[in-house]
């Protein structure tokens, strides 16, 4: 083989991989816009129509989103996308407690006191504007998306830390179950904000004071606390 035609071949694998990554990128962006809803049977070409990419890169995203669990092949209907139910809520919240767990304890002991003060910069002023915005008529929407990126930032901080790829991108999968499931049953609003926001502060205290069992402790009533109030028990 010619060195022109390796780098041809090349070239074509790389287009192929940056075809299917945005495929999922899309996907995934429109799952999570409720775009495209939990539950819902969607066909390939409805897929292409979504996404505005060729039928191949979608052919070959769907394995990838069977393995992960976020859409199923029904007999004689199709694809299905992940349904939030119980089962879901369940193992999602289980799954995120264990990764949350350990690496909340490795972050206690290894986390550079910059990125510690940031992160409690960020939730004193998010607090201290909830608190502004109610005297003032009520949190508007702006300030509830930004006080819900400082909740998910917290926690890929924590799990990013760790400097490991597989649980990372096992992680990041697991989020957007999670995410799907608050946007079913459990959104960021007005009033379990400052509550959210508070129980981050605890995870951040005890953090600060380089105590791995108790930022252990203090994670896991966070991620118990957010999976009753999908349950609905809470």
């Amino acid at each position: 083989m010619t060195t022109s035609a390796k780098s041809d071949g090349a070239k074509r694998d790389r287009e192929t991989v940056n075809l299917r990554s945005r495929a999922y990128e899309s996907f995934t962006q429109r799952l999570l816009a409720d775009e495209i809803r939990p539950g819902q049977f969607i066909s390939q070409r409805e897929l292409v129509e979504l996404t505005e990419l060729p039928l191949g890169a979608i052919r070959e995203l769907i394995p990838r989103l069977e393995a992960e669990g976020l859409v199923k092949t029904v007999p004689q209907r199709g694809m299905q996308v992940a349904h939030v139910d119980l089962n879901l809520i369940r193992d999602a919240f289980q799954f995120r407690l264990f990764l949350e767990r350990e690496a909340v304890a490795v972050f206690a002991q290894e986390a550079p006191e910059a990125t510690i003060g940031a992160l409690l910069d960020d939730h004193e002023r998010i607090i201290a504007a909830c608190a502004e915005a109610e005297s003032k008529g009520g949190v508007q929407p702006v300030l509830l998306k930004e006080a819900q990126d400082i909740d998910w930032a917290l926690h890929l901080t924590i799990i990013d830390a760790l400097g490991n790829a597989i649980i990372s991108d096992a992680y990041r999968v697991n989020q957007i179950k999670i995410r799907l499931i608050k946007q079913a049953k459990t959104k960021l609003n007005t009033t379990v904000l400052v509550p959210t926001m508070r129980e981050h502060l605890a995870i951040i205290h005890a953090i600060q004071a380089r105590d791995p069992d108790r930022a252990k402790a203090a994670i896991g009533t966070h991620i118990l606390s957010a999976r009753d109030r999908a349950i609905g028990l809470r």
